[in-house]
């Protein structure tokens, strides 16, 4: 388009290409075009080949913006995260909630959905039950087992966008994963013992959920594989389910029974129960505690001395990168390169200040 300048003289402005120019270039109606374009209804191949041929040779760019407003369009999106007594999942439910408010001005609806913990069989009938649903997108605490795999599967030829988020299923037809590297965490928890111990040798007991959770599990395999070939040995694991109580009863079983325990390696939840058996053997030597996630009962311990070192996700931060992939993911836009998220590490003297609601708990 010609335009006149400050001198009276003409210069060319190029303007973004239209729908309606990639509708005449591909020779259909606007109608059509618009289908192609914002994946309204179906249309026949060939109609959607031209005017797929008509976006790229043109550069046209779809302004979701406009087409959401267009349509009165609400993203739909669903978190399904394990219920029970796990506090870092009870802090992850609050950021989901405080999210959930100041998300509606934006035309976000946030639904959060909780199943059974360690129970594959809940998860997947709750994704299946969500096939036939105007969802846009779902996020789930990942597991490996196949029926779980076969739920996402579904919910993707539906249309629907699956991200995993703190424990990952690599192997699924999952978009993509929103957390931190489980066996880096369980490596970096490894190296943190070693320079305790000062080369001497030592016995880690490890206190894990349940090894069908993908990210205790990887967890796990990092502190082994980081500990071979030390003089650090690694005690068979504890299964908690991730319940104060059996933790509890555990963790006190296994350091009456084996007095050569030198650390506590926590890669799982249930660390009240860890924290209340370590309570009640006060004044006596312990072992070098390292816990995952900076929860109410952990940043207690650790402030009072009771644990030494906590390794946490950042689970608002995983909130946030998670609905931003959603929102992509629900616009058909690249997701683009999407670090892992780096863990924070906590000991006693870089506490952060307690966060308001919704927030740290």
């Amino acid at each position: 388009q010609a335009h006149l300048d400050a001198g009276g003289g003409h210069r060319l402005i190029k303007r973004m290409p239209t729908l309606a120019d990639v509708a005449l270039r591909a020779g259909v109606s606007y109608a059509t075009a618009d289908r192609v374009v914002n994946a309204r209804g179906s249309v026949a191949p060939k109609s959607m080949t031209p005017v797929l041929e008509a976006v790229a040779e043109l550069g046209y760019q779809r302004n979701v913006a406009a087409a959401n407003l267009a349509q009165r369009r609400t993203y739909q999106f669903c978190f399904i995260i394990p219920e029970g007594t796990n506090t870092f999942f009870e802090r992850f439910r609050a950021i989901l909630t405080d999210a959930r408010g100041r998300l509606r001005p934006d035309r976000v609806a946030l639904r959060v959905q909780r199943v059974a913990a360690f129970d594959p069989a809940a998860l997947s009938a709750c994704l299946l039950a969500l096939t036939d649903s105007r969802i846009d997108g779902v996020a789930l605490i990942g597991s490996d087992d196949p029926r779980v795999v076969a739920a996402i599967a579904a919910l993707r030829q539906r249309g629907i966008a699956v991200l995993t988020v703190v424990s990952d299923v690599p192997g699924s037809d999952r978009n993509h994963y929103v957390g931190i590297d489980n066996v880096v965490a369980g490596q970096t928890a490894a190296r943190l013992l070693l320079l305790s111990h000062c080369g001497r040798p030592g016995r880690v007991l490890p206190v894990v959920g349940a090894l069908s959770a993908r990210d205790h599990a990887d967890r796990l395999a990092g502190l082994r594989s980081t500990l071979d070939q030390t003089p650090m040995i690694v005690a068979d694991q504890i299964e908690g389910r991730d319940r104060h109580a059996v933790v509890a009863d555990k963790v006190s079983q296994a350091l009456d029974s084996d007095p050569g325990i030198t650390a506590i390696y926590s890669a799982g939840a249930g660390n009240a129960g860890l924290i209340r058996v370590l309570a009640t053997r006060a004044g006596q030597p312990r072992p070098v505690i390292i816990v995952h996630e900076l929860t109410r009962h952990t940043r207690v311990a650790l402030g009072q001395g009771m644990i030494d070192i906590v390794i946490d996700q950042r689970p608002e931060e995983e909130v946030a990168r998670a609905l931003d992939v959603l929102r992509q993911l629900a616009d058909r836009k690249p997701i683009g390169d999407q670090p892992q998220i780096v863990p924070a590490i906590y000991v006693r003297e870089n506490l952060p200040p307690v966060a308001t609601a919704g927030r740290q708990r």
